[in-house]
């Protein structure tokens, strides 16, 4: 399996530029939980990501509305946001129908355990001097792909 990949994130341009990445090496399904502390990034990471998967218009952090969906090729996208649940129990009345999600993004992804597929990719995010870092961590095969793949990318 792909070795875990740590990155440092000088401004948000670089995080923009992660995303990207992610986007241009995306397998055909996978699911990824952004985490990190609010303010970390990780809204801005997929905002950058869906961007370069060519959605178009206003993407919104799904902080109120729980998730957003975006078409995307071959299905759709999905963005989660779950700080503002209790517990995983309440995911049920969001109705996640996941028969045409190719792309889970999932911000906050331990308040949905046990109600969520598992991860590809666990992306955390965090401060570090005057920027961020970024550490993919490879939690599939595929995961260990799309990690090695945006490595390349990005190095």
């Amino acid at each position: 399996m792909a070795q875990t990949q740590r990155l440092f994130l000088a401004d948000p341009d670089a995080t923009d530029a992660l995303g990207r990445a992610l986007a241009d090496t995306r397998p055909a399904r996978a699911v990824m939980h952004l985490q990190g502390d609010l303010g970390a990034g990780k809204s801005t990471l997929a905002r950058a990501l869906l961007r370069q998967l060519g959605v178009q218009g206003t993407i919104r952090s799904p902080t109120y509305t729980l998730v957003e969906r975006y078409p995307v090729t071959g299905g759709e996208a999905w963005h989660l946001d779950l700080y503002r649940i209790g517990d995983a129990g309440e995911l049920e009345f969001l109705g996640l129908d996941e028969g045409n999600v190719v792309l889970w993004l999932v911000e906050w992804p331990e308040r949905g355990t046990g109600a969520l597929p598992p991860p590809d990719v666990k992306l955390m995010l965090g401060m570090q001097d005057q920027g961020r870092y970024a550490e993919l961590v490879p939690a599939s095969d595929v995961g260990a792909q799309w990690v090695a793949a945006v490595a390349k990318l990005v190095q």
